[in-house]
This record gives C-alpha cells, sequence and structure tokens, in this order.
C-alpha cells in the first residue's frame, strides 16, 4: 500500500461569486513540491491555459498505461527508444443522463531499438496486458480504447 497526497488550494479573489464570474484558477501541490495551476475545462469558464481535471485525467491513464508498458517491454527485453501517446478523453451523458468521461482513447505510437523486436501481435499483446495491469485502469468506470499507432 501506498498514499499519495495533493494539496489543493483555490482562493476567492472577486467580490462577485457568481457561477458565470468566480474564479476557477486553484493550485495543485503535490509531495514532492511540483506545483500545478489548474482551472476549470474553457467551456466551464475556466483558463483555457491551465491544464483542467478533465485533461489530468486523461494524461493520468495514458502516463500510467505508458509505465506499465515500459515495464513489460523492459522484461521481455525489448529497448524502446521513444514513447508517444496522442490519448483523447470523451466527456459526455453517461447511462445515467450524467456528465463522466466515458471514453478514453489512447493512440500510443512507440519506437523500438535493437535486434529484438516485437511483431505487432507482441506489442498488442504488450498493450493488452499493460491495460489489465494499470493501478489507474482499476481505479475508474471509463472505457480505454487502444488504438496503436504502427
Amino acid at each position: 500500500m501506498s498514499e499519495h497526497k495533493v494539496n489543493l488550494s483555490w482562493k476567492n479573489e472577486s467580490e462577485d461569486f457568481s457561477y458565470k464570474t468566480y474564479g476557477r484558477t486553484h493550485s495543485w501541490k503535490f509531495e514532492g513540491g511540483v506545483v500545478v495551476q489548474a482551472s476549470a475545462a474553457a467551456e466551464y469558464f475556466g483558463n483555457k491555459e491551465l491544464v483542467n481535471p478533465e485533461d489530468a485525467f486523461a494524461a493520468s491513464l495514458a502516463s500510467c498505461h505508458m509505465l506499465t508498458f515500459l515495464a513489460i517491454a523492459s522484461k521481455k527485453k525489448y529497448t524502446l527508444s521513444r514513447y508517444e501517446d496522442n490519448a483523447v478523453a470523451i466527456l459526455e451523458k453517461n447511462e445515467q443522463s450524467k456528465m463522466a468521461v466515458t471514453k478514453l482513447y489512447l493512440r500510443p505510437k512507440i519506437t523500438f531499438t535493437g535486434d529484438k523486436m516485437p511483431d505487432e501481435n507482441s506489442i498488442n499483446k504488450m498493450h493488452h496486458l499493460a491495460h489489465s495491469e494499470c493501478f489507474i485502469a482499476h481505479s475508474v468506470l471509463t472505457e480505454i480504447i487502444i488504438e496503436p499507432v504502427f
């Protein structure tokens, strides 16, 4: 077991606290000292230049999948020089008519190097295993669709 702590901090900096005008900017401070400025998505009156919870959710899932994939590939003695993903989270109404991230598309593009090169089938199996072992994927209801780019 491990704990992962984040300090979230928001302060009202306006005299007006109406839905369309209150500030959405806040900070996430992680145990290692990193501070991330965050906001709501622009569609919800947030600052489009800052990370929002929906983007952070997609990044968290994509990052977990990648880190798990890297562990699997290294144990199989494959060497990677690059891993890129253009993840897309779909925010829409779920079956209960509540807004939710219902789907997340992972589109990893991986560059292998060295003498031992996996074939497409082996890569797909590693993605399947990475998905089944990803801690964050176990924690959510979101459908995760993996579409490797070859």
